[in-house]
């Protein structure tokens, strides 16, 4: 597993397992269990995922010394505020049922931000949190509140591969040393994507799959990715890309793919509304 260090010093692995969309009591905890088994050592989960707690038995039952993972979850948006955030906070951590959380996110960037930042800063003193990011910021979003943020961010976790990568929020996020994290890095299953001409050519050329060129990009490219599947073949194959390197030439032949365009735009009207009635979280 190759390692990226975050801008407070902590090390991150540079491929996660994503359980978004994989039911609890049963399901998240045989993928993580696979995913862990398989040599994954980065278990990204959420509040709004209602599966913290298969994650949690998974980590304890694998055998790995806790050290040894990197779990990241995320604060709901009805928990931005201070206290409010404070007792999301110990919630994850007892549905997780882990002494700490390696990295931790504001999963939707509305309401009082800053008053759940300062919460996640206290509980990252207090070492229940070791690092603390963000999540879904674009620029303006980023503009808005992390001028205000005592400690910066250590990861933006938003929308990312060949087809949208955010190159503006990633100028801006370099100026504090914030890694960028990306869920749907393999565009979720689009076709256009994996079955892009220099992708194909690409995955013959090393003899790869499609998916396995587009995680090594984005790797290569410094962006820390969250590949999900409960498929165990899938799992596997997903973490084997670090037995080749991909040329400049090849790597600015991706960048050139870019159309600048996402499934989810932070900004939109009514994005924030809509996000707040898609989820309840209770104790």
């Amino acid at each position: 597993m190759k390692y990226l260090t975050l801008n407070d010093g902590n090390k991150i692995p540079t491929i996660g397992f994503g359980v978004f969309m994989i039911p609890n009591d049963g399901p998240t905890y045989e993928a993580v269990l696979n995913a862990l088994k398989s040599g994954y050592r980065h278990i990204d989960t959420a509040a709004a995922y209602f599966n913290e707690e298969d994650v949690g038995k998974a980590i304890r039952d694998s055998g790995i010394d806790r050290e040894e993972i990197f779990v990241t979850s995320k604060l709901w948006l009805s928990d931005n505020g201070y206290e409010e955030a404070k007792r999301g906070i110990a919630r994850s951590l007892r549905k997780l049922n882990l002494d700490y959380i390696d990295l931790y996110l504001i999963h939707q960037p509305y309401g009082d931000v800053e008053g759940a930042w300062k919460a996640m800063e206290e509980a990252k003193a207090e070492g229940k949190l070791h690092s603390i990011g963000v999540s879904n910021m674009s620029v303006a979003l980023w503009n808005k509140f992390v001028p205000h943020f005592n400690i910066k961010p250590a990861v933006n976790q938003v929308e990312f591969n060949p087809l949208f990568q955010q190159k503006e929020i990633r100028a801006l996020m370099k100026e504090t040393d914030t890694k960028l994290e990306a869920w749907y890095p393999l565009g979720h299953g689009d076709a256009s994507l994996l079955s892009h001409e220099i992708i194909t050519n690409l995955a013959n050329k090393y003899g790869k799959n499609p998916g396995q060129i587009i995680l090594k990009f984005e790797v290569q490219d410094g962006v820390i990715t969250l590949p999900k599947s409960t498929n165990k073949e899938r799992i596997k194959t997903n973490l084997d890309i670090f037995d080749f390197t991909l040329t400049n030439e090849e790597m600015e032949a991706i960048r050139q793919m870019d159309t600048g365009k996402g499934s989810h735009n932070p900004d939109a009207p009514g994005v924030e509304e809509r996000l707040r009635s898609a989820f309840v979280i209770e104790d």
